[in-house]
């Protein structure tokens, strides 16, 4: 009986291809300062979660003591005060852990909102055009051109003082009041202000999205499957939107880091979310009036809004590049 024996080829081994996913992932990977700032946001992130059980402190607990404001202190019963108290005698360790919750989830709760809003307009503009759009376009350039902190401070004056009279559903506040660590009281100011700045953020995402649909839907892609019988509203799920997605996520970090700031400034100007409920800005904002006696304490809430904002911006650049096929990184 004969015997046959394999002859070895030098052919490589057929491999599957790397999925989109995969690639953009790699070559994120390789923009050491993003994954450097990822993890940094990633801590401050587990910091504001657990904030209700590692603070030190409860949130508004009064501590009598002689010296209020210096760091490494110990009050009448011998506890420590890593950063010393606020003006009122409350942890400013304590403070600062739970306003990093609200400033965070504000900074996120309501770009989210305002993204949806400019996604799901600049779809419907960019893919349907005519009187659709026209309408859309017309109210994206007239709310484009207030001036936007200005308005926000009226806006924000005229509601947030009397955001007990407007009726939100209990189900709504009570989820804030969870997500934020804040009191059902204290969940309808902290709604109120998302709400806010939701309204004036969406317009950019409204204008990107636009523009990515009307060179999407241009496409042959788009032509065949309208021609074997898509819907628009599969053509928008399957093939528009997932189509002009990448830049929205960009979008949606550096917008982020936008309302953080916007948040901020309302709240060191008093026009934001107020004591009791702690942010980062409105405790900038009382820390001010101790800056030149005590000047470590404006530093120890702005060093978190620095440190956020930065990372938050080196983070969309790395995905910028990830995401950007003529890149090299």
């Amino acid at each position: 009986m004969a015997m046959t024996t394999a002859i070895p080829t030098d052919e490589p081994k057929a491999t599957a291809p790397e999925s989109q996913l995969s690639i953009v992932l790699r070559r994120f990977r390789k923009h050491r300062l993003a994954m450097f700032c990822i993890g940094l946001l990633g801590v401050m992130l587990l910091l504001s979660a657990f904030a209700p059980l590692i603070a030190p402190f409860p949130r508004d607990q009064l501590n009598l003591k002689a010296n209020y404001l210096t760091p490494f202190s110990t009050d009448s019963a011998g506890k420590l005060h890593l950063f010393g108290t606020d003006h009122l005698g409350r942890d400013y360790a304590t403070r600062l852990l739970f306003a990093s919750r609200v400033s965070l989830g504000t900074a996120v709760f309501s770009t989210l909102i305002s993204s949806i809003i400019g996604i799901v307009l600049g779809l419907l503009a960019g893919f349907f055009g005519g009187w659709i759009d026209t309408i859309i376009s017309r109210t994206l350039e007239i709310v484009a051109t207030f001036p936007t902190l200005s308005l926000l401070l009226i806006v924000v004056s005229i509601f947030v003082g009397n955001e007990k009279n407007i009726p939100f559903p209990s189900f709504i506040t009570s989820t804030i009041s969870f997500l934020f660590a804040v009191s059902e009281r204290e969940a309808k100011l902290v709604l109120m202000v998302n709400l806010i700045l939701a309204f004036f953020g969406w317009t950019t995402t409204c204008r990107l999205m636009r523009g990515m649909v009307l060179s999407v839907r241009e496409n042959v892609y788009i032509d065949s499957a309208r021609a074997l019988g898509a819907s628009n509203l599969r053509l928008l799920a399957r093939h528009v939107f997932p189509n002009s997605l990448p830049p929205m996520i960009v979008d949606f970090t550096l917008a982020v880091n936008g309302t953080l700031v916007a948040e901020s400034a309302l709240s060191f100007l008093g026009f934001g979310i107020t004591d009791p409920t702690p942010t980062w800005g409105n405790m900038l904002g009382y820390a001010q009036s101790y800056m030149f006696q005590y000047p470590w304490m404006p530093l120890i809430p702005s060093l978190p809004i620095l440190l956020a904002s930065v990372a938050i911006n080196y983070i969309g650049d790395g995905l910028r590049d990830a995401l950007d096929p003529r890149q090299r990184i």
